[in-house]
C-alpha cells in the first residue's frame, strides 16, 4: 500500500549514554552511546527473522532519529563451544510498520548495572514518510559479549515492552497479543472502557497498541508532533475507521 505522505518536522530525540558495550562498539554517535567493555562490534538484520552480519555503521552514518522498535518478542543468550567462548545476545521484536531499517542494540544507560544484567534497546531507524496499517514486521539484532564479561543477565527493551534474561545462557520469548489494526479501515471503534464484546466489525481502543490517536471528521489538529510508534485512526461521522496508519 502506498505510503502516506508526511509532513516534514524537526525530531528531537535524546538517547540515553551507556558505558558495558565494548570498545569495538560503532553502531551510534560515540556522544549517545560510548564504548564499553565487554560487547564485539555488533550484527544486525533487517526486516524479517534470518540475521544477517553486517560490518559495523560509521558513527556518521548513524541517523540520530533511531528509535526502539514497538515490542521485543524474545532474548536468547547462546555461548559458544571454542575458545575463546563468546556470548552472543541474540534478540527478535516487532516493528509497527514497514519501512524500519538496520535494527541493532545498544545500552540504555552508562555504567555498571546494579543489578548486574546488561540493559539494552533494540532500536531501528524509522521510516521517513508515515506507513499504512498493513500489519506489525519481524525484525532481529545480534550482539557479542567478550570473554569474561561481567554481566549475569540480558535485559531488552521496546517502545512497549521489555524481556529479561537472569541467567546466561538463557531464552525468554513473549507473546504479543495486540492488534496490529490492518483490518480496522470500514470497522467501528469502540472507546476505551467499552463494555462492547469482541465483534467481526467493531475494534476496540482495549485491544489496540497503547500508543494511539484518533482524529474524527470534526476534529482540528494541533502541533506537529509526530511518532512512527504510534497509531493514527482516522474516523467518520459515526466512528467508522476510515484510515489506519503509523506516523
Amino acid at each position: 500500500m502506498q505510503a502516506i505522505a508526511r509532513r516534514p518536522v524537526l525530531f528531537a530525540f535524546a538517547v540515553m549514554q551507556s558505558s558495558m558495550i565494548g570498545s569495538a562498539l560503532a553502531q551510534n554517535d560515540p556522544a549517545a552511546h560510548p564504548p564499553v567493555p565487554g560487547v564485539a562490534p555488533p550484527a544486525y538484520s533487517g526486516p524479517g527473522w534470518g540475521l544477517e552480519e553486517q560490518p559495523a555503521a560509521a558513527p556518521e552514518s548513524i541517523n540520530p532519529a533511531d528509535l526502539p522498535v514497538l515490542y521485543v518478542t524474545s532474548v536468547e543468550v547462546l555461548r559458544t563451544s571454542a575458545e575463546p567462548r563468546l556470548d552472543i545476545v541474540r534478540v527478535t521484536g516487532l516493528a509497527a510498520s514497514q519501512g524500519w531499517s538496520a535494527p541493532q542494540l545498544v545500552p540504555t544507560y552508562a555504567g555498571k548495572p546494579f543489578d548486574g544484567v546488561l540493559d539494552l534497546e533494540l532500536i531501528a531507524t524509522p521510516p521517513d514518510q508515515s506507513q499504512a496499517a498493513d500489519g506489525f514486521v519481524p525484525v532481529g539484532a545480534i550482539l557479542a559479549l567478550e570473554e569474561g564479561h561481567p554481566f549475569e543477565g540480558v535485559r531488552v527493551r521496546g517502545s512497549e515492552n521489555a524481556i529479561t534474561i537472569k541467567g546466561i545462557p538463557g531464552v525468554v520469548r513473549a507473546t504479543i497479543s495486540v492488534n496490529d489494526c490492518h483490518t480496522c479501515p470500514g470497522k467501528k471503534f469502540a472507546a476505551e472502557g467499552s463494555t462492547a464484546q469482541p465483534q467481526q466489525d467493531l475494534v476496540r481502543k482495549d485491544d489496540l497498541p497503547r500508543l494511539l490517536r484518533t482524529i474524527k471528521a470534526s476534529d482540528g489538529i494541533r502541533g506537529a508532533d509526530q511518532d512512527p510508534n504510534r497509531l493514527t485512526l482516522m474516523l467518520g461521522d459515526d466512528d467508522t475507521i476510515l484510515e489506519a496508519f503509523w506516523e
